[in-house]
Parts: structure tokens; C-alpha cells; sequence
């Protein structure tokens, strides 16, 4: 059976998982840790719990795929290279460039490092996990899956700021959003899960993770999303300030004694929200044992929540209604106490949570009670699967 690869790479990392196509099901996974560092970590899981690590130099990107395909041949994952049919590779920013998903060719390669601009720690390391790749595997269905590329529907009233139109016209300054891919899942799953056409349904997703971004989706479309032109924006993350006022910025940089715009965007994106708010930690769960005791811990929690009600509150207007209100990736999948905080207050807009269906972790399942008017749905999310349906939908229109 043809088998397709859904790829993640990063500046030193590359993060993968292979399929059985079309069934969906997961043959092997795995991440290689630390390229071009000492002491690369190459960690294959499959078959019945059975996992493979291997610590070595890996000295690039190129060099992870030849020994991570060589290894899936010698663990019998795979008989050969031609066992491999297809390979989807997630990439961040698309721009306006490309509203859907694209065969790779070296023109669709040489785009994407040009939008680098549009997402500096993504794009390059997106582009050299493509072109390792397409030196091993030269003649496979390569699919280049964009993360911005679910919300080029939103319209212009949405996407545009409120800065001269030159801007966006000469420099395609606009709003771009973020984790396209895992919104367009998890939406999908949810009109799936409520036995609705998606077309008829006005859904609000929240991804929230470390970096987090709640969506507005009308009719299985994207009309409005909380990140911008690039992830900082929206609302509160685990190191990402969110939406903040503009003027904020020359304001610290005097205080601070700052000389580039560039020192005050890395405080912004590293060493805000919640780690920032509590100086403690930018992890959920850590704020979460220290909050009786911990003030700060607990006004950041505060914060989190109120941001992504209002963001929600906003979206239901965007709509003028909503059917579901959809819960994913770390913190949305498992943050119990957050999930109730943020649904307790919002209640006036006909949504209740049942406290008992809530209370799980990481399982998929419809969590308002059953008269609630608005739905609530814990969806984990999975990018990855997402990416393989895009290389398998490239393969029929062959």
C-alpha cells in the first residue's frame, strides 16, 4: 500500500510521521532533535509501543532525511524508497501567494524562501526540509501545505489594518493569521461530530497552545482570526505579549535603554504573556500549582482567559451567531479549570459547560450540556493527518 510522510521541519528539528494512505493510519513517528548541533537526538517510534533513539552529529537537514529513510528500511517500516508515494510538508507563511496548498516545484521552493520575510524562523527551515527531500526522493507527489493558506478567504474588511492602503498595496501589509491547518481540522471534525453540514454552521476555534489563535469559521471558511501579520498578535500566549498598543513600544525602548526595534519584538514574542505576567513560567500547568499562593501566577491565568473570551465574544458578532465553540492543542485539550473559566464567561451567549463531561483530558467529546445553545467540543487537533489528506488529494488529480 502506498505510504505518505507529513513533514514538520524546523531550524533544527524536523518532525514527521508516516501513513498508511488512504486509511489514515499511523504506521511510524518520530522527531530528529538538535541538526547541526552536537548531539543529535533521532527518535523512530512504531509498531506496538517499539521506539528506536540514536544520539550522533547530524550535520543538516539533508543528512536527517537520508538517515531517517535509511533507518525506516532497516527497522522493515518501509521496504524501499518507493514504498513512499507522497510527502506533504507544512510550511508557515503562504502570503498571498498561495491561498491553497501547492505541488512543490522549484519556482513553488524559491516562493517560499521569499516570503521568508513574513516568517524569518519558519520559512527557511520549511524550504531545506523540502529540498532534503527532493534530493532523496525526486520523482514522489511533494505537496507544500501552508499554515496561512485556511485564512485567505477572510475578507478585506478583516484582514486589513487601518493604515494607509499604499501599505497593503506596495508592501502586503495585512493580517496574515496562523495554524490555518489545525483550525481547518478541527472544524471540520466538530460539524463531523455534530452530524451537521459544515457549510450551515457558524464555528468558533480555539487553538490554544504555547502560541495560541482562536478563528472565526463560517460555513467550513475562515473570516476572521486573532493572529496578524505575523503570530504575535491576538491573545495572551505562553511568551507572546498579544495584541498590544503600538505606542507602548518607543515608550519601553526609552525606559529600557533599547536601540533596535528588534530587541523590543524578541521581548515581545520570548519574554511576555504569561511567563512575562507571572515571571514564573510560560507553562499552564506550572502557573496552575502556584496560583493560591503565587498572585502574579494568578492574574496571569486571569489574563488568559479573559483574552480568549473576548476574542470569542468579538467573533460571535463577526458572525452574527455561533453553533460551536471548539477547544484544541495543549492547553485546550487539557486545561480543565481554563476551558471552564473561559466558558463561565460567556454564558449569556447560551453556553453552558457540563462540569463532569469537562473534566477529561485530551479525549475528543462534546463537553456543554445538552440544552446548551452553543456547543462546546474538546477536539485534539492533528496537523499532520491534515497535511497527508492534501498530498493524497495532489495524487487523484494526477
Amino acid at each position: 500500500m502506498p505510504k505518505t510522510m507529513s513533514i514538520n521541519a524546523g531550524s533544527s528539528s524536523l518532525k514527521w510521521k508516516l501513513y498508511e494512505m488512504p486509511a489514515e493510519e499511523v504506521i511510524a513517528s518520530g522527531i530528529v532533535e538538535r541538526i547541526g548541533l552536537n548531539d543529535s537526538i533521532f527518535t523512530i517510534k512504531y509498531g506496538d509501543g517499539e521506539k528506536f533513539e540514536q544520539v550522533l552529529d547530524i550535520e543538516d537537514h539533508a543528512i536527517a532525511v537520508e538517515l531517517l529513510l535509511k533507518q525506516l528500511i532497516e527497522l522493515s517500516i518501509i521496504q524501499d524508497f518507493n514504498d513512499i508515494s507522497g510527502v506533504g510538508h507544512r510550511v508557515v507563511a503562504g502570503g498571498e501567494i498561495f491561498p491553497d496548498s501547492a505541488l512543490v516545484t522549484e519556482e513553488v521552493i524559491q516562493q517560499i524562501e521569499d516570503l521568508s520575510e513574513f516568517a524569518p524562523l519558519h520559512n527557511p527551515a520549511n524550504a531545506t526540509g523540502i529540498k532534503a527531500f527532493r534530493e532523496i526522493l525526486p520523482d514522489i507527489t511533494s505537496v507544500a501545505v501552508f499554515d496561512t493558506s485556511f485564512h485567505q478567504t477572510m475578507p478585506k474588511v478583516n484582514y486589513l489594518y487601518s493604515i494607509p492602503m499604499e501599505y497593503y498595496e506596495k508592501y502586503n501589509a495585512r493580517k496574515y493569521g496562523a495554524h490555518g491547518i489545525s483550525h481547518q481540522y478541527v472544524s471540520e471534525r466538530a460539524a463531523e461530530m455534530l452530524g451537521r453540514p459544515l457549510e450551515e454552521l457558524k464555528i468558533i476555534t480555539c487553538h490554544l497552545g504555547n502560541g495560541a489563535s482562536i478563528t472565526a469559521v463560517d460555513g467550513g471558511k475562515s473570516v476572521d482570526t486573532s493572529m496578524g501579520f505575523t503570530p504575535l498578535a491576538g491573545v495572551t500566549m505562553g511568551t507572546r505579549s498579544g495584541d498590544i498598543d503600538a505606542s507602548l513600544l518607543p515608550f519601553l525602548m526609552e525606559k529600557l535603554g533599547l536601540n533596535t526595534i528588534d530587541e523590543m519584538i524578541y521581548i515581545l514574542n520570548n519574554k511576555s504573556g504569561l511567563k512575562g505576567l507571572s515571571g514564573v513560567s510560560s507553562d499552564m500547568r506550572d502557573l496552575e500549582d502556584v496560583e493560591d499562593t503565587n498572585e502574579k501566577a494568578a492574574i496571569a491565568l486571569r489574563i488568559f482567559a479573559n483574552r480568549v473570551q473576548k476574542y470569542i465574544g468579538s467573533y460571535i458578532a463577526t458572525m452574527n451567531g455561533c453553533d460551536a465553540i471548539v477547544f484544541t492543542a495543549g492547553i485546550g485539550e487539557n486545561g480543565v479549570e481554563t476551558r471552564k473559566e473561559i466558558i463561565d464567561g460567556i454564558t449569556t451567549f447560551g453556553v453552558e459547560l457540563d462540569d463532569e463531561r469537562n473534566n477529561v483530558r485530551g479525549k475528543e467529546r462534546i463537553i456543554s450540556t445538552d440544552d446548551s445553545k452553543v456547543k462546546v467540543l474538546l477536539i485534539p487537533t492533528d496537523e499532520e493527518v491534515m497535511i497527508a489528506r492534501e498530498v493524497e488529494r495532489f495524487k487523484n488529480q494526477k
